[in-house]
C-alpha cells in the first residue's frame, strides 16, 4: 500500500536498538496490516530478550550525560521534537490511519494531542523543584531534592500508537530518564516514526530506544532487569495485573494505566442536546476502542426515550468506511477478536431482554467493520454492565434516583474515568465529590488534555500521567540532612 508520505522516510521497516538501526525481513519479521482492507503494510523485526537487554544496555549508558544536562537544555531538544512532530503532522496521520484505522481526521486530532505532551513537558523539564524544610536541630539543615529515576521501560497499546507514547516519553525524558519503549504489535510504525524525528530533534543515541517482536520476550526482559527502575504499561487490567507481579522481584516503580468501565450519566435535568452530543464523543470515538469511553450509558427515567431517540438519529447519521475516504467517523474495529467481542456483547443483551434500536450487526463493508449500536431497555446482569466492550455499542440504563445511579456507577472494580450531565448546581457538587473515579467529566464528553493529570483507581491503575504531577512520576525524592552549621566562635582578640 502507498501512503502518499511527503517524508517516506518516517515509514521505515526497522527496529531502533541503542543506537544502531535493525532492518526488518519479510520471512522473519512480524507483518503489520491495515485493519480496514486486510493489505499488508510491511514488516518490523521479531526481536526478543537479547536486543531488549542490548537497549537497557544503552538506555543506562545514555541516560547519565543526559541527566547531567540542564533542565533547559533538555527542554529545548524536546521543543524540537515537538515542532518536527508538527511539521510533519500529515504523514504521522497517514500511517497511523494506515496501521490502526481511524479516520484521518481523528489521527491529525491524535498527532496533536501527542505532541502536546512532548511541548507540555518541555516547559515543565524546568520545574522540577525541590524544598529547603525547617530542621530538627539549630545545626542542621533539610534539603529535598527530586533527581530521574533512570531507565524506563514503556509498553503501550494500539488504540492510541502517537500519544500513548508520548504521554510517557514526555515527562520520562523532561525528567532526565531514558526509556526502551515496546510499541503494539499491531501498530508498530507509528512508534518508529517518532523515534527517527526524535533523532532529528537532537534525543541522543541509546536514549531512546524503540524495540518490535514477541510481547513476552521483550517485556520480561524489562521486567527482570535490575538496570530498569520504572516500567510504564498501557494496556488491559489483566496483563497490568502480570506485569505487576513480574516486577515485584526487582521493586520497580510502576505506572499501570489500565481498564475501564466508565459510566455516562443524564440527568433529567440536563441539557439533553449537549448530552447527547456528549455521548457521541465519550462513547464513540475512535469507534469506541479508548480506555476512557463511556461504557454504560445511565439516563434518568423522565428523559429515557428523549435521549435515547436523539442520540440513535445522531450516530446514524455518522458514515462508516475506511479511515482514508473523506468525511469518514467511524472506522473499523483492529481485528476479528474485537468484532467476536462486540457481537458477543450485542447478543447477550438481546438475549437477557435488550432491545436495538440502532445497527446491532457487523457490517456491509465486511471485514473488520461493525455498525454503531444503540441498546435500550438493558439491565445490570447483562456482560455490558461489567466488561470493557472496547466497541461501538451504547447501552442504555434506565434510572430513578440520583442515589440510585450513584451506586450503580460505583459497583465495578475499575475507576477510571465518568462523565454526567446536569444543570443542578448543587447535584453537580455531590456526584462528582461521590463518583468513586480517578477523572470525572462534567456537561462534557471530552476529558483529556496534556495539563491534566490522568489515571485511575481501584483496578484501573497507579500514577499519573500529563499536568505537573506527571513529571514526578519519573522522579525520586532525595533528603539531604546537612549538619554542622554551628554559629561562628567570636573569639576576642
Amino acid at each position: 500500500m502507498t501512503l502518499d508520505l511527503k517524508n517516506p522516510s518516517l515509514m521505515r521497516e526497522a527496529a531502533l536498538v541503542g543506537s544502531r538501526w535493525i532492518d526488518a525481513d519479510a520471512a522473519t519479521g512480524v507483518a503489520v496490516t491495515n485493519p480496514a482492507t486486510g493489505d499488508v503494510l510491511g514488516y518490523v523485526p521479531n526481536l526478543g530478550e537479547p536486543e531488549t537487554l542490548e537497549a537497557i544496555s544503552a538506555a543506562k549508558t545514555a541516560q547519565t550525560a543526559w541527566a547531567a544536562r540542564t533542565a533547559k537544555d533538555r527542554g529545548q531538544v524536546l521543543r524540537r521534537w515537538y515542532d518536527l512532530m508538527m511539521e510533519n503532522q500529515d504523514d504521522l496521520a497517514r500511517i497511523l490511519t494506515a496501521e490502526q484505522g481511524k479516520p484521518l481526521a481523528e489521527a491529525a486530532g491524535e498527532i496533536a494531542y501527542g505532541a502536546s505532551f512532548i511541548e507540555w513537558f518541555a516547559e515543565e523539564a524546568r520545574r522540577a523543584y525541590g524544598d529547603i524544610t525547617p530542621g530538627h536541630a539549630p545545626d542542621k539543615r533539610i534539603l529535598s531534592v527530586k533527581q530521574p529515576i533512570g531507565v524506563v521501560a514503556a509498553i503501550t497499546p494500539w488504540n492510541f500508537p502517537n500519544a500513548m507514547i508520548t504521554r510517557k516519553a514526555g515527562p520520562a525524558f523532561a525528567a532526565g530518564c531514558s526509556m526502551v519503549l515496546k510499541p503494539a504489535g499491531q501498530t508498530p510504525f507509528s512508534a518508529i516514526a517518532l523515534a527517527i524525528l526524535a533523532e532529528k530533534a537532537g534525543i541522543p543515541a541509546g536514549l531512546f530506544s524503540v524495540v518490535t517482536g514477541s510481547a513476552q520476550a521483550i517485556g520480561k526482559a524489562m521486567t527482570q532487569s535490575p538496570i530498569v527502575q520504572k516500567l510504564t504499561f498501557t494496556g488491559s487490567t489483566g496483563v497490568g495485573a502480570l506485569l505487576y507481579a513480574q516486577c515485584a522481584p526487582t521493586i520497580k516503580k510502576l505506572g499501570l494505566e489500565l481498564g475501564g468501565n466508565a459510566p455516562f450519566i443524564v440527568f433529567d435535568d440536563a441539557d439533553l442536546d449537549a448530552a447527547v452530543d456528549g455521548a457521541v464523543i465519550a462513547k464513540f470515538r475512535n469507534n469506541g476502542q479508548t480506555c476512557v469511553c463511556a461504557n454504560r450509558i445511565y439516563v434518568q427515567a423522565g428523559v429515557y426515550d428523549t435521549f435515547a431517540e436523539k442520540l440513535a438519529a445522531k450516530v446514524a447519521a455518522l458514515p462508516t468506511g475506511n479511515g482514508f475516504d473523506s468525511g469518514i467517523v467511524f472506522g473499523p474495529l483492529i481485528d476479528a477478536a474485537a468484532v467476536a467481542k462486540v457481537s458477543e456483547h450485542v447478543a447477550d443483551a438481546c438475549a437477557k431482554g435488550a432491545h436495538i434500536v440502532l445497527g446491532g450487526k457487523a457490517h456491509e463493508l465486511g471485514g473488520t467493520f461493525y455498525e454503531p449500536t444503540v441498546l435500550t431497555g438493558v439491565t445490570a446482569d447483562m456482560a455490558v454492565a461489567t466488561e470493557e466492550t472496547f466497541g461501538p455499542v451504547a447501552p442504555l440504563f434506565k434510572f430513578q434516583t440520583e442515589a440510585e445511579v450513584v451506586a450503580a456507577a460505583n459497583d465495578t472494580e475499575f475507576g477510571l474515568a465518568s462523565y454526567f450531565y446536569s444543570r443542578d448546581h448543587a447535584r453537580v457538587w455531590r456526584v462528582s465529590e461521590a463518583l468513586d473515579y480517578g477523572m470525572v467529566g462534567v456537561n462534557t464528553g471530552l476529558i483529556s488534555t496534556a495539563e491534566a493529570p490522568f489515571g485511575g483507581i481501584k483496578q484501573s491503575g497507579l500514577g499519573r500521567e500529563g499536568s505537573r504531577h506527571g513529571l514526578d512520576d519519573y522522579l525520586e525524592i532525595k533528603y539531604i540532612c546537612m549538619g554542622g552549621i554551628e554559629e561562628e566562635n567570636h573569639e576576642l582578640g
